[in-house]
């Protein structure tokens, strides 16, 4: 509604001011006595009224005289007004006239302007004071009242547009409209600030009378404003009046209007181009650091899922090292580039959302849901990557250990079986004696005794080669050969011995004479040796213990084996007993001949050989075995190095969670003082580093001892980097949150007392104190802050704040809505209104005009973006700026 203007003039002593006018001038009633302020007024408001009726043909000599019929003054009000008055009363007598003024009055009250104490026969009567009183009304009405200059109006506005032109001379102070303007220098200033061509500024002396003067003449010669004062009369008096100074300064400022409007609307333009180019770079830099985050992604994903296994333990001890690489120093920064990422991805819509510019919609394949799928995909094929790698590793090792124990078995095997074959497909007996025939009976007796001991240690090489295979040992194929090998000639060896077995029982019956010392020699040599060739193997034996508890083990049945060396040595002093009593009876009987045992070819050299071989290999496994025993405390005290380093760093990432979860929930003080405490985290997380590391590194020493398991903590370094990760995450993730609020809360203009009173309200409602509220939480929230809801009005109310329709309300959803009907945001009409302006009013735009309203870059930005203009009647080279505009608020070409 306008303004109303209350005017009350005593008929005794001129103009009292009315409310309005106390606030807007202050007319000292003695003043307005002055004949020298009745001068100025007198001329300054005849100028006025003549720039106006000219416009109709007409004008005025005595403004006292020329209103006194009414007719000119309803003409005036016709004229500044644009509107029809009733038709005047066209008669000369005086109820005529007043019935004319009448008419302009009530035309006066009817925009706003409350008249006291005036009456139409005052001015038909030609009462100066009442008539210069009523003109000053209507030109404070219809030129000063409507001025508005950054929130102030009328006179006070007036004052601030002359104060802000003026500011850059430094020998020009606008304070008020009297004094301030004798000198004559701010009307030059005027001109010079908007046609600078019209005055030298620089050059103007200290001349009062000759400035007011050139001012004057270029205002009444170039911007059509008539000459409203004398120079003379403004000098002449120690205070101007204030009025005439104020009417004839409206006129510059109706004059120079057109120019602040172009002024206005090409800030208005720079302010939107600059958001735009910042925006869009924001695009750019989100699209190739997006591009090369799944690029990466891409190429490392394939490597992750690549579980072919390598033939050799030192290949995938490689493969082992290029995964602890890729998870200490090449995983970690793509973590930090995804979280900044989000962050900028996120900054980027809440600078859209403000400025009122649609959302960013990425490339297709390249929004933040694609950029995390793809991250989830990475860590699927992370996840069992390193267990897969120390399963293949174990395995390696233990085909390795099996390959070794095969290979020492077929060793041992082949060289027992050397020479087998020749000698059982000998026909020696046929021209043997009887002697001889029992004896190579007694002796192939004594063979088949060695060949069913041997039984056993086929059926380990063959169950070792079974194992090899099952386990895709690399080279299987040698180890199926030689198994083969050994297979056959034992099936021929058993075939062999049945015949030289049958062979020599049909020659038995021919052989009488047996040598039952060496029969009983051969029988128990051959257990004893087999023995002594297993005992040794046993002691040869290589063995894989992962803990303390399993050498152990193997030092308590290495202890066992040792207590029973004593019987075994009874049993080989037995046997060398044997040996010496079949030398006894030679000796004692005169036996000739040969006396080596037909029934053996195991010697007592042979034994005695083997059996210091024992001896040796008994202190040597000792030794073996407490290497392993130390080599498995050193693995236990790894493993509590690390526990104890992980059993304190587990926990202290898990309560610095909880703290950033408190602090973003239950923090008070300015977003600057949060933006300072979570610095604060941010520093004392970052100073964590070296802590991780070291695990790190002990966590490395605890792999390449190829521990597999730690019973004194439940964290493992899995665990630990996860936390980690996420802890850099949330962090980063809560400032980036404090600074979108700091962002929300400058653009929108939200004052710290606001934005703790939506802190506030929205931690109240949130009950599961998860950082989101519910619909039926928000709704509560609204209705607490004094919403009166229906369920249409709640539902087009949780469109806006949840469009996703997820079912909650976050915190910068929640600012958005309590700020969204406040805001001040640019719009494309707005934009399209402001070009119109720089355009002269035409649909179209040239590169000059541009060049010249306009910055270089953003006028360049303009001319480079901007269609041709098709519309009829346009110029060559003339631009549409009304598409351009709408482009500008419209989808984005990203």
């Amino acid at each position: 509604m306008m303004n109303q203007i209350e005017l009350s003039v005593p008929y005794d002593n001129g103009y009292e001011p009315d409310e309005y006018m106390m606030q807007e001038d202050e007319w000292d009633r003695d003043l307005l006595l002055d004949p020298a302020w009745e001068k100025q007024q007198r001329k300054t408001f005849t100028a006025w009224c003549n720039s106006h009726l000219r416009k109709a043909g007409t004008q005025i000599e005595n403004i006292e005289e020329d209103f006194r019929n009414g007719l000119k003054l309803m003409l005036l009000l016709e004229v500044i007004s644009g509107e029809r008055l009733p038709k005047p009363d066209r008669g000369k007598m005086r109820f005529h006239k007043i019935a004319n003024v009448n008419k302009a009055l009530d035309f006066i009250t009817s925009k706003g302007v409350k008249l006291v104490s005036i009456g139409a026969e005052e001015i038909v009567d030609g009462n100066v004071k009442m008539t210069l009183g009523m003109i000053w009304t209507i030109i404070l009405r219809f030129a000063i009242q409507d001025i508005s200059v950054e929130e102030t109006s009328a006179k006070e506005g007036l004052l601030l547009w002359c104060q802000r032109k003026t500011a850059p001379y430094r020998n020009v102070n606008v304070q008020n409209f009297h004094v301030s303007w004798k000198d004559g220098l701010a009307f030059c200033a005027l001109i010079h600030r908007h046609r600078p061509e019209l005055i030298d500024f620089q050059n103007l002396k200290d001349d009062p009378l000759g400035n007011l003067n050139l001012a004057f003449d270029i205002a009444e010669k170039h911007l059509d404003i008539p000459k409203m004062l004398d120079a003379e009369d403004i000098l002449s008096t120690p205070k101007p009046d204030e009025r005439a100074i104020m009417t004839y300064v409206s006129c510059f400022y109706h004059a120079f209007a057109g120019a602040e409007q172009a002024e206005t609307a090409a800030n208005r333009i720079c302010k939107v181009l600059g958001v735009n180019q910042e925006n869009e770079k924001l695009m750019e830099d989100y699209e190739r650091l997006a591009s090369e985050l799944l690029e990466w992604i891409r190429r490392t994903i394939p490597w992750l899922e690549n579980r072919v296994a390598e033939k050799t333990m030192v290949e995938m001890q490689r493969k082992l090292e290029d995964f602890r690489d890729y998870r200490r120093m090449h995983k970690p920064p793509k973590v930090q580039e995804k979280c900044q990422l989000e962050i900028s991805f996120n900054t980027l819509q809440t600078k859209l959302r403000i400025s009122n510019r649609p959302a960013f919609m990425p490339s297709e394949g390249k929004m933040v849901s694609d950029i995390a799928s793809a991250w989830q995909g990475l860590e699927q094929a992370e996840k069992g990557y390193e267990e897969w790698l120390l399963t293949e590793i174990r395995r390696l090792e233990r085909l390795d250990h099996l390959a070794e124990k095969f290979r020492q078995k077929a060793t041992n095997h082949e060289t027992w079986a050397t020479g087998k074959e020749e000698m059982l497909s000998r026909k020696d007996y046929e021209s043997a004696s009887l002697m001889e025939v029992r004896a190579l009976l007694r002796k192939h007796e004594a063979f088949e005794s060695d060949l069913s001991a041997h039984q056993d240690r086929v059926e380990q090489i063959a169950a070792i080669a079974q194992e090899l295979n099952e386990l895709d040992y690399h080279d299987v194929a040698s180890v199926n050969q030689r198994c083969q090998s050994i297979c056959d000639l034992w099936d021929q060896l058993g075939t062999l011995t049945q015949k030289r077995r049958e062979a020599l029982e049909r020659t038995e019956k021919l052989l009488e004479t047996v040598e039952q010392l060496f029969l009983e020699y051969a029988k128990r040599s051959a257990p004893f040796n087999n023995w002594m060739e297993g005992a040794m193997e046993d002691l040869q034996d290589m063995f894989i213990v992962h803990t303390i508890e399993e050498v152990q083990t193997l030092i308590a049945a290495h202890e066992q084996f040792k207590a029973t060396l004593p019987e075994a040595d009874a049993e080989r002093q037995a046997i060398l007993g044997i040996q010496q009593e079949v030398l006894k009876i030679s000796q004692n009987y005169g036996i000739r001949g040969d006396l080596t045992n037909p029934y053996s070819t195991i010697t007592t050299e042979e034994i005695a050989i083997k059996w210091d071989k024992v001896k040796r290999l008994v202190p040597q496994r000792d030794s073996a075995l407490q290497e392993e025993l130390a080599r498995q405390h050193a693995n236990e005290r790894l493993r509590r190095q690390f526990a104890a380093q992980a059993n304190l760093i587990g926990p202290w990432i898990q309560t610095r969670m909880e703290e950033i979860g408190r602090c973003s929930m239950e923090m008070g003080g300015t977003l600057e003082d949060q933006m300072t405490q979570l610095k604060q985290y941010e520093h004392v997380i970052v100073s964590y580093k070296p802590n991780i590391d070291r695990l790190e590194g002990d966590h490395q020493l605890i792999q390449e001892s190829l521990i597999f398991d730690n019973k004194h903590t439940n964290y493992t370094m899995e665990h630990i980097r996860v936390g980690w990760e996420l802890l850099l995450t949330t962090i980063a993730r809560t400032i980036n949150e404090i600074e979108t609020q700091i962002l929300t809360r400058d653009a929108k203009g939200i004052s710290q007392e606001q934005m703790h009173e939506f802190r506030s309200s929205f931690n109240h409602f949130d009950r599961k104190k998860n950082g989101a509220m519910d619909s039926d939480d928000f709704r509560a929230c609204l209705i607490s802050m004094g919403y009166d809801l229906g369920e249409v009005e709640f539902a087009r109310i949780m469109m806006l704040v949840d469009p996703s329709a997820s079912g909650v309300v976050s915190f910068q959803s929640f600012i958005d809505f309590m700020t969204r009907e406040t805001a001040d945001t640019d719009t494309a009409e707005q934009v399209i209104a402001s070009f119109r302006i720089l355009a002269a009013d035409k649909p179209y735009i040239l590169a000059d005009e541009l060049r010249r309203e306009l910055p270089p870059d953003q006028a360049e930005y303009c001319i480079s973006r901007m269609p041709p203009y098709s519309g009829p009647g346009a110029l060559p080279g003339a631009l549409d700026y009304t598409a351009f505009s709408t482009a500008l608020y419209g989808e984005s070409d990203l």
